[in-house]
């Protein structure tokens, strides 16, 4: 058994509208469900979706407030007058300044922008910048992608003689500034129908009332902030990705062609994936670690051999911010690992001085992913005291409200559900940290601390094809509002298993149906990151695998091809560890890893089982910090160490079976009371002498040698070195023979002297315990030695007293 990272939800959709879909447009019919999911029901609408472009594209005077800023702007250039933009730090704000700068160029404008520092002025319009502003001779001031909340820095710019337009896409406050227009479709009143565009795509309807015709040209860099700033991709944020990546298969832009290089994907199709996971990093660094200014320069050159300068520079500012974190996240690490509660806790805080409070919020991220739960992290200010932070929650924990109820402990505060940052001083983290963990117990049940992964449908590998795949992606492009469709495939076998990578981090797979008489050919699968599991993944298992479908070309050939998200398997599987070196350690490493994985949801005990008697021959048992049990064939085993006799063997989810068993019977009952989620077949004491019977003539020849020699020292058995050698007999064998003759009175021991009896009986070899128990040892060794895999995997399972059922969630 394996347990998923997540809880697995599989969306429902209206059956008979996707039917309609699939009839209508000759869809498959995983591709309709997955429209009907995403809100898409009727065909004009799924037309629009699979192929509208600029039919997407509202009229830009719909947003309350165009016709103002565009009759200022236009005065503006009328007049020669000085404009001056002034952006954000982040991707969306350094796109909506790089979208502007062309724009105004195109215009003949006379202008400049205007980036504050990140560390030093932060977020937002500030007093300071605007009276250089005005120093500069500005008499126009526009904002991108921020200025919907400075009602006091506009009515300063206002009190100096300066204009401002604002531009913005967040939440609005209650009291807007009183700016010469405001620009915001969330703005109350605002009638404009699209609601959910980017900074970057209020910018490009500003330029396009400006050009009173679509600016195609600008498409590229409002796709790039769109998807770096996490906008739903649906309605015209799709259409400005969707049209935007096209263009950008042949960009114009020299800044952008370097920053693909830079990133490694010139000469790939550019897809909203490498936007969100190679662009905007890089343009993103820039602010976190210097200036957003040089980003902008990137983006607004025609210079090839300047792009590519500042594109090899923000690369290598990537490389450092990617270092800094790394760094950063392994001090919380550490951090928490000292604390009492720390991972464990309901809410993760954790604080320290030093951290660059520029990447504070993605070393927050990095932490929700590993411990699932929400996380502040804290970079504290040694000289003031104050700890800038960067929060990241969970569905059911909001974070916006949770500050709210802490209000008072905090000097300043603002954000979402999801995401949040704050200001408190170091005295009052130990109190921030007690009140949300109280809240946290408040709001969250058990359930809630377990991820959930949304999947499309489950498909059978018969249906994972090319032809459906290239369907699946017309659905593109995928993030945000229109997540990459996941499926789930169940049952299948592992036919081939690898590593990746050089410190081998990722797995490959080789899958195929189960049913050996399918005809669908098995499939590759590939999981990112998840080398480790390998480990737990046995030669029998059958897996469930949640992941995107992709087709991987080589040479020339198109293949289908699974990314996995995450796994499962449902059945008690069973390991084939014979000829494994070091099992004993092994078993540790691999109970150990399996623990930090599942943690509490998977927390019972692991047990060594050997054959009565052989314990101390194949392991030491004070190095093992398991249960050790003998087998038993009345009780199935008994036990043998402390952390045996203080647990119960039916508790223990993974079981090493150490030793051969002398008997199937007694391994069988064992295994009856096993309800093990992992069982590992080692057999470390076996040896070609296991099942091996020697001939009567051996005997014979063996008991001619006992009688000539009379007597002996036990372990002075060196008279019959002669026949052993001329016999073939090994020392094994020899003990074995002697056994046999003790047990039939043939020879007696006392005070570790061997004597031969002096009116011994005439008895048969088979009236020897041992001889008998060696005769029935060929069953056992054919069963559990001379078996492959495949056998003795289903030979152990057939016989376990447990095998639980897989289960699937599902969401309407």
């Amino acid at each position: 058994m394996l347990h998923s990272k997540a809880r697995w939800n599989m969306n429902e959709s209206d059956a008979a509208a996707a039917e309609s879909l699939a009839r209508e447009l000759k869809l498959h019919p995983v591709v309709a469900r997955m429209l009907v999911a995403r809100g898409v029901t009727d065909v004009r609408e799924a037309q629009l979706f699979l192929h509208g472009g600029n039919d997407h594209f509202h009229d830009p005077f719909l947003l309350d407030g165009m016709d103002a800023a565009v009759a200022r702007i236009r005065s503006a250039l009328d007049r020669g007058e000085k404009i001056r933009i002034y952006g954000d730090y982040d991707a969306d704000g350094v796109s909506s300044t790089s979208l502007m700068v062309h724009a105004f160029r195109r215009l003949g404008a006379d202008f400049d922008y205007y980036i504050p520092h990140r560390a030093n002025e932060g977020y937002g319009l500030n007093a300071n910048a605007i009276d250089l502003a005005k120093q500069s001779g500005v008499s126009l001031l526009i904002t991108v992608d921020t200025g919907i909340s400075a009602r006091e820095q506009v009515a300063h710019a206002a009190g100096l003689g300066i204009d401002v337009i604002v531009t913005d896409h967040h939440e609005p406050p209650e009291l807007l500034p009183e700016a010469v227009a405001v620009l915001n479709p969330k703005k109350p009143g605002c009638p404009y129908p699209y609601k959910q565009l980017a900074g970057v795509g209020v910018a490009f309807k500003l330029a396009h009332a400006l050009f009173g015709t679509l600016p195609e040209s600008l498409l590229e860099i409002a796709a790039v902030g769109t998807v770096a700033d996490l906008m739903p991709l649906t309605g015209e944020n799709r259409a400005i990705v969707k049209l935007g990546l096209e263009r950008m298969q042949s960009s114009g832009y020299v800044g952008i062609v370097a920053l693909l290089e830079a990133s490694g994907i010139s000469g790939k199709e550019v897809t909203a994936t490498h936007l969100a996971y190679s662009l905007a990093p890089r343009i993103n660094a820039s602010g976190r670690l210097d200036h957003a200014g040089d980003a902008v320069r990137l983006l607004t050159t025609d210079d090839r051999d300047e792009a590519d300068r500042i594109a090899f520079s923000l690369d290598e500012l990537n490389k450092e911010r990617q270092r800094i974190v790394e760094e950063m996240t392994q001090d919380a690490l550490a951090r928490m690992a000292q604390e009492e509660a720390g991972a464990n806790a309901n809410v993760v805080v954790v604080a320290a001085e030093g951290w660059n409070v520029g990447v504070i919020g993605i070393v927050a991220a990095k932490l929700l992913e590993r411990f699932y739960r929400p996380v502040i992290v804290l970079g504290i200010d040694p000289e003031t005291g104050k700890a800038k932070g960067s929060a990241r929650s969970i569905p059911g924990f909001d974070l916006y409200r949770a500050l709210t109820s802490c209000a008072d402990l905090l000097d300043h505060y603002g954000g979402h559900q999801a995401a949040a940052g704050m200001t408190v001083h170091r005295d009052r983290i130990g109190e921030f940290r007690e009140r949300l963990n109280r809240l946290a117990e408040e709001w969250l049940t058990a359930d809630d601390f377990v991820p959930v992964q949304h999947a499309d449908g489950e498909f059978e590998l018969a249906d994972v094809t090319v032809e459906c795949i290239r369907q699946i992606e017309s659905l593109a492009p995928f993030g945000m509002g229109n997540p990459a469709p996941r499926f789930v495939l169940n049952g299948l076998s592992v036919q081939d298993k690898r590593a990746l990578g050089r410190e081998r981090q990722h797995m490959k797979l080789t899958l195929a149906d189960e049913d050996a008489a399918a005809s669908s050919p098995p499939v590759e699968a590939i999981g990112f990151g998840k080398g480790p599991l390998l480990e737990l993944i046995s030669a029998t298992a059958k897996v469930d695998v949640l992941g995107e479908l992709g087709i991987n070309e080589w040479n020339g050939v198109r293949k289908p091809q699974i990314v996995i998200q995450d796994m499962r398997i449902p059945h008690a599987q069973v390991f084939d560890w014979r000829g494994v070196k070091q099992a004993v350690d092994k078993f540790g490493e691999v109970t150990a890893f399996i623990r930090e994985q599942d943690g509490e949801r998977d927390a019972g005990p692991a047990a060594i089982v050997v054959e009565t008697g052989s314990p101390t021959r194949l392991l030491d048992p004070d190095r093992i910090g398991c249960g050790l049990w003998a087998l038993d064939e009345r009780a199935g085993v008994l036990p043998l160490n402390a952390e045996a006799r203080a647990g119960r063997f039916a508790e223990a989810d993974d079981v090493l079976l150490l030793s051969m068993p002398d008997k199937l019977a007694s391994l069988e009952n064992a295994l009856g009371h096993c309800r093990a989620k992992r069982v590992y077949v080692y057999f470390g004491d076996w040896d070609r002498d296991y099942a091996t019977v020697p001939s009567r003539e051996a005997f014979k020849a063996i008991y001619q040698a006992v009688l000539h020699k009379g007597s002996w020292e036990a372990g002075g058995a060196s008279f019959l070195e002669p026949i052993r050698r001329k016999a073939g007999l090994s020392d094994g064998l020899i003990r074995f023979m002697l056994q046999v003759f003790e047990e039939l009175e043939f020879i007696t021991n006392a005070d570790g002297v061997y004597r031969v009896a002096a009116t011994p009986k005439k008895r048969d070899l088979t009236e020897s315990p041992a001889y008998r128990s060696r005769l029935a040892r060929t069953e056992v060794e054919q069963t559990l030695v001379y078996s492959n895999a495949r056998q003795l995997g289903e030979w152990v399972s057939a016989r376990l007293a447990f095998n639980p059922k897989r289960t699937m969630e599902v969401t309407g």
